[in-house]
């Protein structure tokens, strides 16, 4: 890795834990200010340790893209869950055939760069 590509990443992990630090809650909440606190620690070391190993630049920048855009959306929602994609699934596609892989593999190019880390989870 890049000394720039390294400063940038943990100049972000430290970005996401001075946010995780001053977060607050939109009801306000003292329990849920905590639980949402944690969850931001725990999502961050979660995705950085997972990604640690990675060498190969587009992907670096590509999850680099990623956190920074959780960061924008949880600060603009005050929201720091990822945010989920409202389609149900198959819901454009024919129940068998090509159009149906044709379906799935739009939905998977189209899914949102803020829900990629995502993808082993759910």
């Amino acid at each position: 890795m890049r000394a720039v590509t390294r400063q940038q990443v943990l100049a972000l992990y430290r970005r996401v834990f001075r946010i995780a630090s001053s977060w607050q809650s939109a009801s306000g909440r003292v329990e849920e200010t905590a639980q949402e606190k944690e969850y931001i620690k725990n999502e961050a070391r979660r995705l950085f340790r997972r990604n640690r190993n990675v060498t190969d630049p587009q992907l670096i920048k590509q999850c680099v893209e990623e956190c920074e855009a959780r960061i924008e959306i949880g600060l603009h929602y005050n929201i720091p869950y990822p945010r989920p994609i409202h389609l149900p699934p198959m819901a454009l596609a024919h129940k068998q055939g090509r159009r149906l892989r044709h379906q799935e593999k739009l939905r998977k190019v189209s899914k949102p760069i803020y829900l990629k880390s995502h993808d082993e989870i759910s």
